[in-house]
């Protein structure tokens, strides 16, 4: 499912940054601060998981399958709860880095974070003594590469038929030149000095994982956590579209 602005995807590697991030209001691309990238959501694209999704923000591209439930090879004893584990990558393509081999520390942070977004939502007992496994792939990465994963990672769970609390979405907001940026993009968050991440359930209004750097007043803090919020709103009626788009029947 596609959603939000008239802006054309452009290609990662042909963007020129702009001298300044704005003009008269908007960035650079013709989106307001509040605004997101072009999204598209497409739950449904892998035939061999048992749910899986692709999103895009803009030109950040994520593939996210859902495997099990399975039976846990988890040596422990017994527990009334089952076990989430995810797992996120970076393409050899994603990124400008080369000859890379193993995981990286921002593939363990992203998939450390991804468990920490999911884990309100999904309903554990459900599947006592065996473990889902969440899998997400970074094809493209301009920013936003967490939030994009959990938002992706939520769609694949609710397509794989497993008991969710709620949907998780997920947003960035980045401050540059005193200013708050929904949705920022690579060359917009390395130009901030402040940024939020948040993931949460907007059905039960609940935050299931908050990322926030810089220094803010607390009526800054207001102000980005309520940006956020409704980013995550927004994001949550598209996530519930799209999932409607490709239920059969």
């Amino acid at each position: 499912m596609a959603f939000q602005n008239t802006v054309a995807s452009t290609p990662y590697n042909t963007i020129k940054l702009p001298d300044t991030l704005s003009v008269k209001g908007a960035r650079f691309e013709g989106r307001g601060y509040e605004h997101f990238r072009n999204i598209f959501m497409q739950p449904g694209m892998l035939s061999q998981a048992a749910g899986s999704a692709y999103v895009e923000f803009g030109n950040t591209k994520i593939m996210a399958g859902v495997y099990g439930p399975r039976e846990s090879d988890r040596r422990e004893a017994f527990s009334n709860t089952g076990r989430l584990q995810c797992d996120v990558k970076l393409a050899t393509l994603a990124t400008r880095q080369r000859g890379r081999f193993g995981q990286s520390d921002q593939e363990r942070e992203m998939s450390a974070a991804l468990v920490s977004a999911l884990s309100g939502a999904v309903r554990r007992e459900t599947f006592p003594k065996a473990s889902v496994d969440v899998y997400a792939v970074v094809l493209e990465a301009d920013g936003g590469e967490l939030a994009v994963a959990a938002t992706a990672a939520a769609l694949a769970l609710a397509d794989a038929g497993i008991e969710l609390s709620d949907l998780v979405s997920a947003c960035n907001v980045s401050r540059v030149d005193g200013q708050l940026l929904l949705d920022p993009s690579a060359g917009e968050a390395r130009r901030q000095d402040g940024s939020a991440m948040m993931a949460m359930m907007p059905a039960t209004n609940l935050v299931t994982h908050l990322e926030l750097t810089g220094t803010w007043s607390a009526a800054q803090a207001t102000e980005v956590l309520q940006l956020c919020m409704g980013g995550c709103l927004q994001l949550d009626l598209a996530m519930r579209a799209s999932l409607r788009q490709t239920a059969p029947g």
